[in-house]
């Protein structure tokens, strides 16, 4: 299966952290969501939007024992969905992503949360705060 990532996983170390592996990855977008920043966090949820898109990476035939840590690593916030990616040309693939539950729809921000502001200014508060989520190969 392949993971559509849009938040914290798309930097490769948090990546290689969680899962233990680092797949190949291509640009894609997610049509008919929204992406948001959570209220207290430093990262983001989606949630469906009719015209809405959310750019972000598909990770590739990620092993399997990857999709348990995922599940460990995303909040109880989000629940996990298949959805189908556009890529760079244009054509579609099946992955998997997380979602936010609506019953936190009261916790995502108006505004568009930004990749490049968090690896600017929260991604090291963010390391720090997941700290102690074990390393893949250290559970």
């Amino acid at each position: 299966m392949h993971l559509f990532a849009y938040g914290t996983l798309m930097c490769p170390e948090i990546m290689r952290r969680v899962t233990g592996s680092l797949p190949a990855q291509l640009p894609a977008r997610l049509e008919g969501y929204r992406r948001g920043p959570l209220a207290r966090v430093d990262y983001p949820a989606i949630t469906p939007e009719r015209n809405g898109a959310v750019d972000g990476l598909l990770y590739l035939d990620l092993p399997a024992e990857a999709w348990p840590r995922l599940n460990a690593f995303e909040d109880k916030i989000y629940y996990r969905s298949p959805v189908k990616v556009t890529l760079a040309d244009g054509s579609t693939l099946a992955a998997e992503t997380y979602i936010l539950r609506p019953e936190h729809l009261d916790r995502l921000g108006e505004s568009e949360w930004s990749y490049a502001e968090f690896l600017a200014t929260a991604r090291e508060r963010f390391e720090l705060d997941y700290v102690n989520f074990p390393a893949a190969g250290n559970s």
